[in-house]
């Protein structure tokens, strides 16, 4: 097909389109090419605003670059760091999010912030430019991106939240908060909420403090108080996150979250674990009879791929397939801890966790 520059003619984008449609069948995502294809021709015969469109359009855009941009860099984990933008460097919290950037990297993991000031630009110094990706966003006052990205390939500047929050967490291997203000509450909470929901992950969440600090050890001791102990979550549900003030513990909290859990995806009604290394029948039993209150039927078994992930890039790991009951996340958490306890990844798995 001709470049997006084609689309300024009516001409041209009858070719082009006439030309998707003749490779349409020859596709590898044709299924959902052809959906999204059908769902903007019964919008375009739809009575809708013209801001609806805007939306769309600007929308769509936002998504071009970001499947763009991510795709060469697929098979890379990567933390999202949150925090304040207006920390300044001399602050402690600038500090350890610069020495946990520098600490993940390290360990082969890529670097995700909104691109701008304060924690992000932390994020930035300590992984550096290469390890780096900045999603900024277009503000009608001007956001600068942080020297660390500016002028970067990997900085895209977004012009909705929505999509650029998508990238943020579509993208992430793993999520470190550091302190902040209502934007970073809002961040945590979102994603204990998709966490929670199982709409996002299972991925490592660490509240990170800088040593001594107490901002989110106060942040746990209110959910502990008010939502904990009214009922108001699961008593499972701090299992979702990690809250320290120390380094090595952050580091280590997503490490260990892939040491033998690689991923995971449901498959009809039955969530596929994958793993990096194989697990013993004792093992599976064991996960049985500690897990078998988040099963609604059958029992946790071992597999390899199921016919239905045949195009999976995973279809050589092994597997546990169980009728999760999709509501216990916290408990899920705590069994993907236990399988991380169990097996024994190889030398080269356990050299390069960022590995996909």
């Amino acid at each position: 097909m001709t470049s997006s520059a084609s689309f300024d003619t009516l001409e041209s984008l009858q070719a082009d389109i006439a030309e998707l449609i003749v490779r349409l069948p020859t596709l590898k995502n044709r299924q959902f090419i052809q959906q999204a294809l059908a769902t903007i021709v019964r919008l375009a015969d739809t009575e809708i605003e013209r801001l609806d469109w805007k939306i769309l359009s600007s929308a769509l855009a936002d998504m071009e670059r970001g499947f763009q941009l991510f795709y060469d860099y697929r098979h890379v984990r990567k933390v999202t760091i949150f925090g304040s933008a207006r920390l300044a460097p001399e602050t402690p919290e600038y500090q350890i999010a610069l020495e946990f950037a520098r600490c993940v990297t390290k360990l082969g993991f890529m670097v995700m912030t909104g691109g701008g000031g304060g924690i992000m630009q932390a994020g930035h110094e300590g992984a550096g430019r290469e390890n780096s990706f900045g999603l900024n966003i277009q503000l009608p006052f001007e956001q600068e991106a942080n020297p660390f990205i500016e002028g970067d390939p990997k900085l895209i500047n977004f012009k909705y939240f929505f999509t650029r929050k998508l990238f943020l967490l579509k993208e992430s291997d793993a999520v470190a908060l550091f302190p902040g203000g209502f934007g970073t509450q809002d961040e945590a909470f979102e994603c204990m909420t998709l966490s929670q929901t199982g709409k996002f992950g299972p991925v490592p969440l660490v509240l990170i403090d800088h040593p001594g600090g107490d901002y989110w050890r106060s942040w746990s001791e209110y959910i502990d108080k008010q939502l904990v102990n009214k009922g108001l979550v699961s008593p499972d549900d701090p299992s979702l996150y990690t809250v320290t003030d120390n380094l090595d513990v952050a580091c280590d909290a997503i490490t260990r979250f892939y040491q033998v859990y690689h991923s995971s995806r449901y498959v009809a009604n039955r969530l596929v674990i994958r793993l990096k290394t194989d697990l013993s029948d004792a093992q599976v039993e064991q996960l049985n009879t500690e897990f078998n209150d988040i099963i609604i039927q059958g029992r946790i078994e071992k597999s390899q791929a199921l016919p239905q992930e045949s195009q999976d890039e995973t279809v050589g790991l092994p597997r546990l397939i169980l009728y999760f009951n999709q509501r216990d996340l916290g408990r899920l958490y705590q069994m993907i801890a236990a399988i991380n306890q169990m097996g024994t990844p190889s030398l080269e798995d356990a050299a390069h966790p960022e590995r996909k």
